[in-house]
């Protein structure tokens, strides 16, 4: 919130749109002018980050026309209306349509600058509300995809939270499973870029033949075989995030026209010499150290420093198996959904071995066996091999970890509410306080 608002002035008296101009100004106020209403249009979006004086008498569509479409778009944008006819009918009805104010012709400049001081104060309060609005729903929604109550993945929500609506492009480290792709979507579903395109790409799985026209998009007849214009994966991502999966993968070759588009954010088309302005979020992964891979040549210091603006690093499965229980939990309810199956009903024996496992594949290869177990493929024990914990569990043990991670769920989907949460679980009030208190958990369900 805190880039300047500015003022929108359409007046088509360019002697009177300069007065203006001039007047706010000198007040330290920043303005854009045009000459008609359908030049302002083109310039106004929902969250347009200011207010507008306009006059009523205009060529083409008028004042009152202009206001009613806007207000249409953004019922809650200041329009300021100036007529040098003195029409109270018209005065009147401007308010009934919803104009913030209205004034007459001539007016002095004290008296303008006043008026839109007051708009821009309300426009300012209404932008910072729908940033909180959006920055809550951001919270939750984060929350609902990215579970689990260990202090690492509860460090890696707030971290995502606090960057997700920053331009800062991103780099996310974590084991093969560990749900690189879902923090990336995270993070532009709590964006401001929500509504352009997610782009995912992974690295690993472009022949090199074909990774610049992929990502860059090639002309009519760039190359042979090339018959029609193809958008590539990054200007196709304009307005929005393109996340680059497996990015240790990509040859040097591309990373060298990567760092170029990151730094100019514009690209040229294969097969062309126009550049193209670019703007989307770059969201990179991997499972390797890439500054290791550049110390050895395998991979750009500079692409490398240039990703890393931001970085975020997954905890594997077995360092937070607290959330082993929950996180079973939720994927068998999901698979019974997909599936029509009803939801297994797991011992403590099943859920102990869960605990123990070391997860090679992390959370996707606990979502795979819930799968199987909904539909009776296995019982619930995955093919552990030799990569059982075999330090011995007490069932006390277990059905405590389990019980923790139910009530810090029910506490964290019930925003903190004791009675909301004790309802859920089916626990007296006093019950579910004891056992909070027993297990060190916070009323929103952290540690």
């Amino acid at each position: 919130m805190s880039e300047a608002l500015k003022v929108l002035i359409i007046e088509d008296d360019p002697d009177v749109r300069l007065g203006c101009e001039q007047a706010l100004q000198l007040e330290g106020i920043a303005t854009e002018s045009v000459a008609s209403a359908e030049e302002a249009k083109r310039r106004l979006g929902k969250d347009f980050r200011g207010v507008i004086v306009s006059d009523i008498r205009l060529p083409r569509m008028d004042g009152m026309t202009f206001l009613r479409q806007v207000l249409a778009v953004d019922p809650e944008l200041p329009v300021v209306l100036i007529t040098g006819h003195g029409d109270i009918t018209m005065a009147v009805q401007a308010m009934k349509d919803g104009a913030h104010d209205f004034i007459q012709k001539p007016f002095s400049p004290e008296y303008l600058v006043e008026v839109v001081r007051r708009a821009l104060e309300k426009r300012r309060l209404i932008l910072e509300v729908r940033d909180l609005r959006h920055r809550l729903a951001g919270r939750d929604q984060i929350e609902a995809k990215l579970i689990g109550n260990d202090a690492g993945i509860t460090r890696v929500r707030a971290l995502i939270g606090g960057i997700a609506d920053s331009a800062a492009d991103v780099l996310i480290h974590g084991e093969t499973g560990t749900g690189k792709e879902l923090v990336a979507r995270c993070l532009h579903d709590a964006s401001s870029r929500r509504k352009g395109n997610f782009v995912a790409i992974n690295c690993g799985g472009l022949p090199e033949t074909l990774f610049e026209s992929e990502i860059f998009g090639h002309e009519t007849g760039a190359f042979t075989g090339a018959g029609k214009r193809r958008i590539g994966k990054i200007e196709y991502a304009h307005g929005g995030t393109l996340f680059l999966d497996e990015i240790e993968t990509m040859p040097i070759s591309m990373q060298i026209k990567l760092l170029r588009v990151l730094q100019e954010r514009t690209l040229e088309r294969l097969g062309s010499n126009t550049s193209i302005a670019i703007d989307c979020r770059i969201v990179a992964a991997t499972k390797e150290d890439l500054l290791s891979l550049s110390n050895q040549g395998r991979f750009r210091a500079d692409l490398y420093y240039r990703l890393s603006v931001a970085t975020v690093n997954l905890p594997p499965l077995r360092e937070r198996r607290e959330d082993i229980p929950l996180l079973f939990q939720h994927f068998l309810l999901q698979a019974a959904a997909r599936h029509d199956r009803p939801v297994p009903v797991n011992d403590a024996g099943c859920i102990s071995k869960l605990v123990g496992y070391q997860w090679p594949g992390n959370v996707r290869e606990l979502r795979n066996v819930a799968d199987r177990v909904v539909l009776g493929i296995e019982c619930g024990a995955p093919p552990f091999g030799n990569e059982i914990d075999d330090r011995p569990r007490a069932l006390a043990e277990t059905v405590d970890a389990f019980e923790r991670a139910l009530i810090a769920d029910a506490l964290r989907n019930h925003h903190g509410s004791l009675a909301r949460s004790a309802e859920a679980l089916g626990v007296a009030k006093t019950t579910l306080h004891d056992k909070i208190r027993k297990y060190g958990l916070s009323d929103t369900g952290a540690v």
